[in-house]
This record gives structure tokens, C-alpha cells and sequence, in this order.
């Protein structure tokens, strides 16, 4: 799992859940409880996204547009392609 657990932002969503859970533990339910634990949990599951294409990148895979990886992979095919085009044009020459 290498350093997911702390690059990824899940540490930070795991302990705003701790804190969100001993603050609601005693407390009524209410529209401003459930709005809460709802953005927590769309908070985990960004995490855990983030996490997948994380793990898809060291694969070699490709990731969603929408990605924080994706200009990563952006910038990274495209110095290979350049590097293809330049080496062909090498090849080309002699």
C-alpha cells in the first residue's frame, strides 16, 4: 500500500471521520448531521479514487480525464512521443 495512506488525503478523511463521529455520537439526528456525514463520505470515496489512479499510473494504465493524474500522464506521453519523433528523424538520417 506504500504511501497511500498518507499521499492520498485518506489519513485526513479517516480522522475528520473520527471527529465527525464523536461529535454526532450524543446528537440528534438533523439535516445539518446527515449534510455532514455525507460530504464525508464523498470526501473518502474522492480518496480512495485518487488512490486507484494512483495505482493505475505505476501500472502504466490510463486514467480519466479528470484525474489529479491525468496532466502527469499528459506530460509524460508526451515527452515520449518526442523523444519517438526525434529518434526517428535520427533513424531517418542515416
Amino acid at each position: 500500500m506504500r504511501n497511500y495512506l498518507f499521499a492520498s488525503g485518506l489519513f485526513s478523511a479517516i480522522t475528520s471521520g473520527i471527529a465527525l463521529l464523536r461529535g454526532t455520537r450524543d446528537a440528534p439526528i438533523t439535516w445539518r448531521a446527515v449534510l455532514a456525514w455525507l460530504s464525508w463520505g464523498i470526501t473518502i470515496v474522492l480518496a480512495v479514487g485518487a488512490i486507484v489512479d494512483y495505482r493505475r499510473d505505476e501500472r502504466g494504465e490510463s486514467v480519466s480525464y479528470d484525474s489529479p493524474v491525468a496532466p502527469v500522464q499528459f506530460k509524460r506521453a508526451k515527452k515520449e512521443l518526442k523523444a519517438e519523433l526525434k529518434a526517428q528523424r535520427k533513424a531517418d538520417k542515416a
